[in-house]
């Protein structure tokens, strides 16, 4: 047990949906427990506006948040990282992000709302969907006693928890 909160980075390639979603609910669900981050392989430089929008929706400042590359993470002076969670859905495909480094990784891969055509109304819809989907999987982390697990246990729960409903 460390005297700091369990660090967890949630990796996309573009750090604009999934993984600004993924950082949101982790800081406002594990508040206290979980201090979290998220970036890019190849950031897209700012967050898509669907993603701004819902964490408006939500009560969430989207002004907290920007896409940035996983380098911030990789240096010297970065945070320690307990736990790397890829969320690219790389059965559709995409290519994810490998980070580098120590830190137990997990791969929680859901459908890309960045991608979702169609009205305001229909783009805003797949972006609550996805924040469905990451936030079961948040609670489930949550519900874990994570703190104290050795790695393969947890290991085995997060490859568990990334199975769950919307998972490509």
């Amino acid at each position: 047990m460390t005297d700091r909160p369990f660090s967890v980075l949630v990796l996309c390639t573009g750090n604009s949906a999934r993984s600004i979603l993924g950082e949101a609910i982790l800081g406002q669900l594990g508040a206290g427990r979980i201090a979290a981050h998220s970036a890019g392989s190849v950031p897209k430089g700012a967050p898509h506006p669907g993603a701004l929008r819902l964490l408006g929706r939500k009560g969430i400042d989207p002004g907290a948040f920007r896409s940035k590359s996983w380098n911030e993470f990789a240096g010297p002076s970065a945070p320690a990282i307990d736990l790397a969670i890829t969320v690219c859905g790389n059965a559709a495909g995409e290519a994810c992000p490998v980070f580098i480094g120590a830190p137990l990784k997990a791969h929680w891969g859901l459908p890309d709302p960045a991608n979702a055509r169609g009205s305001e109304a229909e783009i805003d819809a797949a972006f609550e969907q996805t924040w469905h989907w990451l936030e079961l999987r948040v609670r489930a982390l949550l519900n874990l006693e994570f703190e104290s697990m050795d790695r393969a246990a947890l290991a085995a729960e997060l490859a568990r928890i990334g199975q769950m409903e919307g998972a490509v």
